[in-house]
């Protein structure tokens, strides 16, 4: 498969294509705990996590987002502590988060949230009059005080360089991979090609796509995975707060309502809103690049829209400043429209022995992933041998 005129690199153990918070995560777990020791990851952007890592509402879930899909929100719960252990330097945790239920048009019920939030073992607490003031009591029916966070993404970016440089994964930056195929000599061969045009081919035992957005866009022998997959361009607005709202994380539950959180990596609060942050959508597919749709796209603001409908809730919100928007490719498995489930995917291309593809859509679900591999047979080119497992050490 390899091209004429094409560089070829040493073999490796393992490509990682994408260098968000997964691919980083993974690359680490395969270095340190697995004991790979020629690991290339291949990044399009010029750093680390700039893209679906970082333009995101930098929330760290509990599990309160997911009423509706019981299995998500328990695994919030139960990886919410171990990421706040492992990556204590990321997360913010010195602001008041609260859940507001909406009395119109919710799918959930104050009693119901409550009664969720108790299964799940999430803690829930009536919130004081003081803060239940904020909120227009004719169109809220109640408000929690609950534990939820927030991570700052450029922390998370510095955590990971270091790691990476110190497990001695090779990183290819404005690079991108076109093709996966079987080798000829090899298990697997990925073609990339650098931003000025630059081709290279690498030969490899495994390969990890963790493209979020660009899950399906490679040729050669890849199959793409078999889970349908939805693609919408969002926005999500950067806001100063007033000062009565600066120290508050809100979500009013569960429809087509609103949220704000600290965005620690600007020091501003994000505003997300069910009805006006999804800006367009459609059927993912090879051949139409996520990427190259969201570079055209006018990225019009709808700020003014989510503000007033989130002032009527809230009037405080008013007073905000809208300083920037995020716009980003946002992936999400098709099943899930109905829950709101965000489960992840990790495929085993079973017609493409060595290759997975991964989708997570939170931070937290990293530990559903890592304990996936950890049932995997890794071999490093080096040793020829298995390798031993392990919990990853972040």
């Amino acid at each position: 498969m390899t091209r004429l005129g094409s560089n070829q690199l040493p073999h490796q153990d393992a490509v990682i294509i994408g260098g968000g918070f997964y691919g980083s995560a993974i690359a680490v777990y395969l270095a340190k705990q697995r004991g790979l020791k020629r690991i290339v990851m291949i990044e399009r952007e010029s750093a680390l996590m700039t893209r679906a890592s970082y333009n995101n509402q930098a929330r760290v879930h509990n599990g309160y987002h997911y009423p509706r899909s019981f299995t998500t929100a328990y695994r919030s719960r139960v990886n919410l502590p171990k990421f706040v252990h492992d990556w204590p330097q990321v997360v913010k945790q010195d602001f008041t988060k609260l859940y507001a239920i909406a009395r119109r048009n919710s799918k959930v019920t104050a009693k119901q949230f409550e009664r969720f939030c108790r299964d799940i073992g999430a803690s829930i607490q009536p919130a004081e009059p003081a803060l239940r003031n904020l909120f227009e009591p004719r169109l809220i029916e109640d408000v929690f005080l609950v534990e939820e966070y927030a991570f700052d993404t450029t922390r998370l970016a510095g955590w990971a360089a270091r790691e990476l440089a110190e497990s001695g994964v090779q990183i290819r930056y404005q690079t991108r991979a076109t093709a996966i195929s079987r080798g000829t000599h090899a298990p697997l061969e990925v073609l990339t090609e650098t931003k000025q045009g630059h081709a290279e081919s690498i030969t490899c035992n495994y390969v990890f796509n963790c493209t979020y957005s660009g899950l399906n866009q490679f040729v050669g022998d890849f199959p793409g995975v078999s889970a349908g997959l939805k693609q919408e361009i969002t926005e999500m607005a950067l806001m100063q707060m007033p000062p009565s709202l600066k120290g508050l994380g809100i979500t009013v539950m569960d429809g087509p309502f609103f949220s704000t959180m600290p965005f620690p990596a600007r020091e501003l609060h994000t505003l997300s809103h069910v009805r006006y942050t999804p800006h367009l959508h459609w059927d993912d597919h090879q051949g139409t690049d996520p990427y190259d749709k969201l570079f055209i796209y006018d990225k019009a603001t709808r700020v003014d829209r989510m503000v007033r409908d989130v002032g009527r809730y809230i009037p405080e919100i008013l007073k905000a400043k809208h300083v920037d928007s995020l716009f980003e490719v946002k992936t999400v498995l098709v099943k899930n429209e109905g829950d709101d489930g965000r489960p992840i995917l990790l495929e085993k291309h079973t017609g493409l022995i060595g290759c997975y593809s991964v989708l997570g859509g939170k931070v937290d679900n990293i530990y559903d992933i890592l304990e996936t591999l950890e049932t995997e047979h890794f071999t490093s080119t080096d040793t020829q041998a298995d390798t031993t497992s392990g919990v990853v050490n972040a």
